[in-house]
């Protein structure tokens, strides 16, 4: 065999076994189903604009996807006599929400093309037109993820960090699903936005710890009361400064020791990822920016493509 047949056929097999990601592509309902895109981002906005927590809420509901069996919507399946939903899992249950806006806009895309877009894909395009509605990032969302026909409740259990984890924990969660330390300092400065139960953090405002401001603690003890079982599910803030605004104020508040919850602060506590805090800090542009790119990264893990899994009618149930 001459020298370039030999590297056509190298071409061949290195392109034949390239992860699945690169099947996805940005243009991939451009013929299909052309208005996709734009019905999304109009029920997105829409559902901002009625309350303005739920843009954390949409980009956590596609966080909480992609880490359990990869970015297949097998978050949003409903128990059923075949099904064990995820939603039932410790770190989704009375925590997890945004799926009747998922549910909402499903129907809203069904409506012009039916069959034709994956839930799957819906949660990546929400979570980007989630951000964009309060101020965040942009970025491309590849797209052609197929949604499962299985759920992942025992996986979710393990594959999601909890409000409690230290640092090493999070590096080797976020390590195994192929983010960097930096990603995951990144994707956690999504939590600019959005709100906490006060079960997520009453132990951290109560334990007298070094690593939490005092009057901080005490701000938040006022509507988090230290018994379990009282207050449970009081709100609040995980950006005290601008609550409802996508910004990096998340991390000028580690560094004076005022996250909310015990995984946010792990992040600024004399280990690795110190400098990746300070330097956002310093810098909202390179957080955005790193934040997109971690964003696409994300919604590469482990999607179904071509023909495996199915486009569900309904997020909720399997065809």
């Amino acid at each position: 065999m001459g020298s370039t047949a030999c590297i056509f056929v190298a071409l061949l097999f290195i392109f034949s076994n390239m992860p699945c990601e690169a099947q996805l592509s940005s243009s991939f309902y451009d013929n299909t189903c052309p208005k996709a895109l734009s019905t999304i981002r109009k029920a997105v906005r829409t559902a901002v604009s009625r309350e303005r927590r739920m843009a954390a809420s949409l980009i956590r509901l596609h966080f909480h996807d992609c880490f359990v069996q990869g970015c297949d919507a097998s978050i949003l399946l409903n128990d059923s006599s075949s099904i064990q939903s995820e939603k039932n899992a410790p770190n989704n249950l009375n925590s997890v929400r945004g799926y009747d806006v998922i549910d909402d806009v499903k129907s809203e895309v069904e409506s012009i093309c039916p069959g034709i877009v994956s839930c799957a894909d819906i949660l990546a395009v929400a979570a980007r037109d989630a951000s964009v509605a309060v101020g965040g990032p942009t970025w491309t969302v590849n797209l052609g993820r197929r949604d499962s026909t299985t759920s992942g409740l025992s996986q979710a259990a393990t594959n999601l960090p909890n409000f409690s984890d230290g640092l090493d924990r999070l590096i080797s969660l976020f390590g195994s699903k192929g983010l960097s330390e930096r990603e995951m300092v990144a994707l956690s400065g999504s939590h600019t936005i959005g709100q906490a139960r006060c079960v997520t953090f009453r132990d951290r405002i109560n334990d007298n710890g070094t690593d939490i401001d005092a009057g901080f603690a005490s701000t938040r003890r006022r509507r988090c009361p230290a018994t379990n079982g009282d207050g449970d599910d009081n709100l609040a803030a995980l950006d005290l400064v601008t609550p409802n605004s996508f910004d990096n104020n998340y991390f000028k508040n580690l560094i004076q020791k005022k996250g909310l919850l015990q995984s946010d602060q792990v992040l600024f506590s004399g280990g690795s990822t110190d400098s990746i805090v300070t330097g956002y800090s310093k810098s909202p542009s390179t957080f955005s920016s790193d934040f997109a790119s971690a964003m696409v990264k994300m919604g590469n893990i482990e999607p179904l493509t071509g023909s495996a899994g199915e486009i569900r009618k309904l997020c909720s149930a399997i065809n």
